[in-house]
C-alpha cells in the first residue's frame, strides 16, 4: 500500500518589519501554512542596527523578509550581506518603487524584492518557493534590476564628484544651507556681506548643475553627503 510523502518541515521565517499592522499580516498568513515566524523586536528606545543584525543571526532563521525603511535604526538594506553570509535567504517586502534600490538589494544577495502595494500573495508565494527551494526571479528579472542598480549607481557618482569640486568655504555653505539656514543668516555666521554669500551660492549651483538652492540640498541629501568643517 503506497504511503503519502512526509511533509517537509516547517521553516522559520524571520520578520524584520517596523509596521505593526503589516508584520502581523504576514506572520498570521505564515503562520496558518505552518511555518515558525518569529518577529524581531524593534526597540522604541535604545538599539541600533548592530544590535538588530546581532538580534537577526541569532534567531537562526531560514528566511528573512526584510523593510528597508526600519525607521530609526535606517536603511534595512545593510542586513542582507550580513544575513545572507550566515545563510539566510533574504526576501525584501518594501514600498519603495525604486527599481535602482531594488537592484541594490539584488547585488547584496537578497533573493526577490517584493512590493508591499502588491497582493499579499506574492509574498507568501516566494516564500513557498523557496521553501521547496524552487528559483524565485528569472535570469531577465535578475539583469534588469542589476541593471538599474548600475545606472543608478552612475548617476550617484556623477553626483558625488560635483559635490567634490566645491571649495572648502562653498562645502561650509552648502551644510548651512542643509541645516535651513536662509542667505542672510549665513552672512551674519560668516561675518559677510550677503552679496559675498550669493556669489557663493551662485558658484556652488554652478559646480552642480542645479538651478535652485532647493535642488543643491536635495542633491546632497540624495548621496547621504555630509561635510565635516
Amino acid at each position: 500500500m503506497s504511503t503519502a510523502p512526509n511533509p517537509l518541515p516547517s521553516t522559520r521565517i524571520l520578520l524584520i518589519e517596523d509596521h505593526a499592522l503589516f508584520a502581523e499580516s504576514l506572520e498570521l498568513a505564515l503562520s496558518l501554512e505552518g511555518h515558525d515566524v518569529r518577529r524581531l523586536a524593534l526597540p522604541e528606545v535604545g538599539g541600533s542596527m548592530s544590535t538588530l543584525q546581532s538580534a537577526a543571526l541569532r534567531s537562526e532563521a531560514r528566511i528573512a523578509l526584510l523593510d528597508l525603511d526600519l525607521g530609526r535604526f535606517g536603511d534595512g538594506m545593510t542586513l542582507i550581506a550580513p544575513l545572507t553570509r550566515a545563510g539566510v535567504q533574504v526576501v525584501v517586502v518594501t514600498a519603495s518603487s525604486d527599481r535602482g534600490r531594488w537592484g541594490a538589494c539584488v547585488h547584496e544577495g537578497a533573493r526577490k524584492v517584493v512590493s508591499k502595494v502588491g497582493p499579499l500573495s506574492e509574498t507568501l508565494s516566494t516564500v513557498r518557493r523557496l521553501h521547496l527551494g524552487l528559483p524565485v526571479m528569472t535570469s531577465a528579472e535578475t539583469v534588469f534590476l542589476l541593471d538599474a542598480w548600475r545606472g543608478t549607481r552612475m548617476v550617484d557618482d556623477d553626483m558625488r564628484r560635483r559635490l567634490e569640486r566645491l571649495t572648502p568655504r562653498e562645502k561650509d555653505i552648502l551644510g548651512l544651507l542643509i541645516e535651513g539656514h536662509n542667505v542672510r543668516r549665513i552672512a551674519e555666521l560668516g561675518v559677510v556681506s550677503e552679496a559675498t554669500v550669493r556669489t557663493q551660492v551662485k558658484s556652488i549651483l554652478a559646480k552642480l548643475e542645479v538651478s535652485s538652492q532647493l535642488a543643491a540640498v536635495g542633491l546632497a541629501n540624495h548621496v547621504m553627503w555630509q561635510h565635516t568643517p
